[in-house]
């Protein structure tokens, strides 16, 4: 059984949730992992597939893995919304902690096909690694967004749940419930919060008895969150207030010091930010 596996059945058994916090250079990295250190809280780090480009999927497997084995500590490693076999297969090659295989823009059939043969190839690999798959539509791009996305909104029912969850073989569930990634401009300035529906969470939960992933929780109304948790999330994604916190800390620190070409001088502002996003987050999962 994997360490990973271990912490979500800890999960389960005292209604909290890992953070898990995507990166795509070492500012995020650091301030994600030194946030959950000073909480003493398990935490993951995602990378998506542009982020795994970015930063080299074979490179942050290794960052990872040096830092778990430095402090012996809970940090894992998901492979975030991955829509290809190949870039899973590469994920799980490089010793992922986690892969999720994202084929929830196909229909049903065509998604449960496509994520069933994600897992067994995944598998074959490495039998302990954790495999997530998506149903329903929460939009995509952890970016700033107008509008609501076409199709957003729409709730994962607790039937297809269970029959996805049944054909797949899958070890976690990411369903819609409210959720969406990316925030809306009122979202940035608090005006408005996401908000999730508890009850179809509570229900989709009885109906699969597996861990549940909440994408998108970025912007989402902190209660929500902790009812949500308390109805059988065990993981929450926050993306897009890292990427505002990280645009603004570099802002501001360009704005102090304008001479200042350093970049480890300037980045710092950034890393402070994201932490303390990072804090707030874990001391909410974690019931804190």
């Amino acid at each position: 059984m994997s360490r990973m596996r271990n912490v979500l059945k800890d999960s389960e058994r005292t209604r909290t949730a890992l953070g898990h916090f995507n990166v795509s250079e070492m500012v995020a990295f650091h301030a994600a992992f030194y946030a959950a250190r000073e909480l003493k809280v398990p935490v993951v780090i995602g990378a998506s597939e542009g982020e795994r480009r970015f930063m080299g999927t074979r490179q942050i497997a290794a960052l990872v893995e040096s830092v778990r084995d430095q402090y012996d500590y809970p940090i894992f490693l998901n492979a975030d919304h991955t829509h290809t076999l190949e870039l899973a297969i590469e994920a799980a090659t490089c010793g992922f902690d986690s892969v999720i295989f994202d084929a929830s823009a196909q229909d049903f059939d065509s998604n449960v096909r496509s994520t069933k043969e994600a897992v067994e190839a995944i598998k074959s690999i490495n039998p302990d690694i954790i495999v997530e798959g998506e149903i329903g539509n929460i939009g995509s791009g952890s970016e700033i967004h107008e509008a609501i996305p076409a199709g957003v909104g729409i709730l994962s029912t607790p039937e297809e749940a269970r029959q996805f969850a049944e054909a797949t073989r899958i070890d976690v569930l990411a369903p819609a419930v409210g959720n969406m990634h990316g925030l809306l401009e009122s979202m940035i300035a608090g005006e408005t919060y996401k908000r999730l529906n508890v009850a179809r969470i509570r229900e989709i939960k009885e109906a699969v008895k597996m861990p549940l992933t909440l994408h998108g929780g970025s912007g989402t109304d902190e209660g929500d969150l902790r009812a949500a948790i308390e109805a059988g999330i065990n993981i929450v994604h926050i993306n897009t207030e890292l990427r505002v916190a990280w645009r603004r800390g570099i802002e501001a620190a360009l704005r102090q010091h304008p001479d200042e070409v350093a970049p480890y001088k300037l980045l710092p502002t950034a890393g402070d930010d994201i932490r303390r996003i990072c804090e707030a987050r874990l001391r909410l999962f974690s019931g804190s």
